[in-house]
């Protein structure tokens, strides 16, 4: 199973009780344009990526209008609930959104995209940028790259 974990719920998708739903979020059609699924899913069938192995969580639970309204105790304090979560659900990969969030909750402050040293229990650490379209950091074509070099990667680990 591939685990994927946002920042935290935002307001939108709050209201509307799905993850990465806020109209603009390029989540959604990134997962698809990276093949990770066969069609361009919506957020309201964010339960149906389950059959396809891949799940969904955040790191913070609390809702907020930008992750950056989280306090650093916030962030930091949530990665101790992810990592008994992991242990739990043992996914083969986690794969984080958020390079900031990551950093700080995981105290890796160079952490870079892709593989990660760090290992929770035997579920491996993939770091992403996050797909909100207020990250203008990484335009569609290089999420979709990024979320591509994920794919084959967890098609590695299922190859004999």
């Amino acid at each position: 199973m591939l685990l994927f974990c946002g920042i935290n719920p935002g307001v939108y998708s709050t209201a509307v009780g799905h993850h990465f739903a806020r109209p603009g979020n390029r989540f959604w059609p990134t997962l698809h344009a990276a093949g990770l699924t066969g069609r361009r899913f919506r957020p309201e069938e964010d339960a149906a990526l389950l059959a396809l192995g891949i799940g969904l969580t955040n790191l913070v639970g609390r809702t907020t209008a930008t992750a950056d309204e989280l306090t650093r105790a916030e962030i930091v304090g949530a990665s101790r609930s992810l990592r008994r979560k992991v242990l739990r659900f043992r996914p083969r990969v986690l794969a984080v959104v958020g390079l900031g969030a990551y950093r700080l909750a995981f105290a890796k402050p160079k952490a870079a995209c892709g593989l990660q040293d760090e290992m929770i229990g035997e579920t491996q650490i993939w770091l992403l940028p996050n797909p909100s379209g207020l990250n203008a950091n990484h335009p569609p074509a290089a999420l979709a790259e990024r979320f591509g070099e994920l794919r084959r990667f967890v098609h590695g680990l299922r190859s004999p």
